[in-house]
């Protein structure tokens, strides 16, 4: 069965942030030199008049407030996303005071109150971003009323007519929306891509490590048989030269059994043949298919599991490679058709002397159109379950439980070369394709010592 996954929720907040206290007190002081650097240019180079007292406060009050916090907290601080918002408040506040000094909206230099809104969208959680974006329009708004006179020539006024004006101060509500929305969807899909990845390494380690116990059992297997052979012959020496002596004959008797029930032991760890590794990591494309399926095999009340293979040009059956990613990755679409399926789930191979194709059909209520269409994205199944209204259960039947899951599934098998496809069967029910050029997942062909190599039990 698939291993249990991370919540959806926890894993991509986890992985979107927090932000440490440094990182925006770096960003804080490039705003100050930049500023600063700005206002001393015009005030003293091009020599426009500007109010350069007010706009020293105003920078200040970013340097005094970083100094601030670098004396009372640690750098590496790791801030919560109700302090983050707050410093970027603060930023945007100080900004809106800077540019209401020198122009408002005929600054040129107001298209930087898109910066903060876009930093606070790519880490901060939604509501906070949506709180950031609203107070940088309410300062667009602000200033688009009330500033004072833009530094000027000495004599003269610039003044623009009040549609250019207007014209400004909606270009930068528009993108004060427009880089929120977007910096927040990058880092929303970012942080889910993340997180599935992280998800899916943890399955693979553990397949890898259910896959190496099997093969470290069949090789158990055969290295102790003949140390267990040994030590049966002599427990049975000792049995027959102490007929005369009722206690040791009783002891010999019990280390025989004791033998005895140890060889039952690894014959039932290597029952299949295994022989060690090399053998273990052997599999012809019947046994992968039962391997795959065998959860649901003996499912009672479920649906029928049929297993087909066919050669579609007369060549021998192949010997793969056992991978666990292949495994689990066929054994998680097994899965999601037992559960959709009503009565039939068919597991079909088919070879060519150059391509491995698997496909698993059921007969249930297949894909809806929207699921269909987002099929292989992390964490589908979470947008849209809740989206979709009552009483199109049979529509949508199959909008639960193939998010995440099927997005690792669909990731091993493609880190194996395989091609993985989708459909709705025109007979009803889902369709999930699986091919392999043959050479990708073709089994070494086994030495003639590793191919003699029995268990001793």
């Amino acid at each position: 069965m698939p291993a249990s996954l991370p919540d959806t929720h926890a894993a991509v907040s986890a992985l979107r942030g927090p932000v440490r206290l440094r990182t925006l007190t770096t960003l804080r002081w490039l705003a100050v030199g930049g500023q600063s650097l700005a206002i001393l240019t015009v005030h003293f180079a091009v020599g426009f008049a500007t109010p350069l007292g007010l706009c020293i406060m105003a920078i200040a009050a970013s340097a005094w407030l970083n100094l601030f916090t670098a004396l009372r907290f640690s750098p590496q601080r790791v801030l919560t996303d109700r302090e983050a918002a707050a410093y970027i408040a603060f930023d945007i506040v100080q900004l809106c005071a800077l540019l209401s000094f020198t122009g408002g909206l005929l600054n040129p230099f107001s298209a930087l109150i898109i910066a903060p809104v876009t930093i606070a969208a790519s880490f901060l959680a939604l509501r906070y971003t949506i709180l950031i974006a609203a107070l940088a329009l309410a300062g667009v708004g602000v200033l688009a009323l009330y500033h004072m006179p833009l530094p000027w020539r000495a004599g003269e006024a610039l003044e623009l007519a009040p549609i250019y004006k207007f014209g400004v101060w909606a270009a930068l509500s528009f993108s004060v929306m427009f880089f929120a929305a977007y910096a927040h969807r990058i880092a929303a899909e970012s942080a889910q891509m993340r997180s599935a990845l992280a998800a899916t390494q943890l399955v693979l380690e553990r397949e890898q490590r259910l896959s190496a116990l099997g093969g470290l059992a069949a090789a158990a297997a055969h290295e102790l048989g003949t140390p267990l052979s040994t030590i049966q012959l002599t427990a049975r020496e000792m049995q027959r030269e102490l007929e005369n002596d009722e206690t040791l004959r009783d002891d010999a008797a019990l280390l025989v059994d004791q033998v005895k029930r140890c060889r039952e032991i690894l014959s039932r760890l290597s029952r299949h043949g295994e022989a060690g590794d090399a053998v273990h990591d052997r599999v012809d494309v019947a046994g992968l298919l039962k391997e795959a399926a065998s959860p649901f095999l003996d499912n009672a009340g479920g649906p029928e599991i049929r297993i087909e293979t066919e050669s579609g040009d007369g060549a021998p059956e192949p010997m793969l490679r056992r991978r666990p990613e292949i495994i689990y990755g066929l054994r998680n679409f097994v899965e999601n058709a037992v559960r959709f399926a009503g009565e039939d789930v068919r597991v079909r191979a088919a070879w060519t002397a150059e391509r491995l194709t698997i496909a698993v059909d059921d007969d249930g209520p297949g894909f809806s159109v929207e699921v269909l269409a987002r099929l292989g994205e992390p964490y589908v199944s979470s947008r849209f379950a809740a989206r979709r209204p009552e009483g199109l259960r049979a529509a949508s039947a199959r909008t639960g439980g193939l998010g995440l899951g099927f997005f690792i599934a669909k990731s091993l098998l493609e880190g194996t070369g395989a091609e993985v496809s989708w459909a709705n069967r025109e007979a009803g029910g889902a369709h999930v394709g699986v091919a392999w050029p043959l050479a990708a997942i073709t089994a070494e062909p086994l030495g003639q010592d590793a191919g003699k190599r029995t268990p001793n039990a």
